[in-house]
């Protein structure tokens, strides 16, 4: 991140973003290139201790950041988290949309309906709910953002249906895009294979490891700072021309024409 640091700009000086599910790996990443780029920050996640450790780490590299506990599927913390950002900095400019669950790694078909509930509430309704809270405050030049995923283009068959819920995002990105025009801008982005905590599952073993990498056009697995890389100019006045799209950063791996 010291190379990153020392090649940025400030793009978001001023601005204030939220990032959900941001105490580790995407989406602290991002929360950290926003931040380091200028903004404040909100983070937040599900327990207590894991958000005051990450605010520290981002107050310790110099970014204005503030923690709020939210799991992203109860109203009352979804609304909190909003009323805590606007009361702390008066608006939102940004908001990542990043949390995600993988439950299960069933076929589709012997997937429980509490599992299917699951991916469902947290992958694609929350997001939607969590924008419903946050309209009233995104002005003219706000973005958005949805964290999806490549799986979302080919499921794969050992997170089948993660993948759907990731390609629900698309059509999410899509329709709010035309929604939310002209004031606020709605983009994704579709990260490929990044070992992080999340995909240890996928990572962890080297064979599978490598088989990933040799699906890539570079050769190597994603970073989180890939990531939050693709986040921040698709939030940035750089895309300012941009809306109702989707950024696949998966090294080339294939995802459409």
């Amino acid at each position: 991140m010291e190379k990153t640091q020392a090649r940025i700009g400030r793009r978001f000086q001023g601005k204030v973003a939220i990032v959900t599910a941001s105490t580790q790996g995407i989406g602290f990443s991002i929360a950290e290139r926003l931040g380091l780029e200028g903004a404040s920050v909100v983070i937040s996640s599900r327990k207590q201790n894991n958000v005051d450790e990450a605010v520290e780490k981002l107050k310790g590299k110099g970014i204005e950041a503030l923690g709020v506990v939210c799991h992203v599927s109860n109203p009352q913390q979804r609304k909190n988290l909003i009323d805590v950002t606007v009361q702390k900095y008066g608006k939102i400019d940004v908001i990542v949309s990043n949390a995600a669950v993988n439950p299960s790694i069933d076929p589709i078909l012997l997937t429980k309906e509490s599992i299917l509930d699951k991916l469902w509430e947290i992958n694609v309704k929350a997001s939607i709910l969590l924008l419903q809270d946050a309209a009233p405050y995104l002005k003219k030049g706000s973005s958005v953002i949805f964290i999806s995923s490549i799986a979302g283009y080919s499921p794969e068959s050992s997170m089948a249906m993660y993948g759907v819920t990731k390609t629900a995002l698309f059509g999410l990105t899509k329709a709010l895009a035309k929604e939310m025009a002209p004031d606020t801008r709605v983009n994704a982005v579709a990260p490929g294979f990044v070992p992080t905590h999340f995909a240890e599952f996928l990572t962890k073993t080297e064979s599978i490891r490598t088989s990933l990498e040799e699906k890539t056009l570079l050769n190597r697995l994603g970073t989180a700072e890939d990531m939050a890389a693709a986040a921040a100019f698709l939030a940035s006045d750089d895309a300012a021309y941009i809306t109702g799209e989707i950024l696949v950063v998966a090294g080339g791996v294939q995802s459409r024409l």
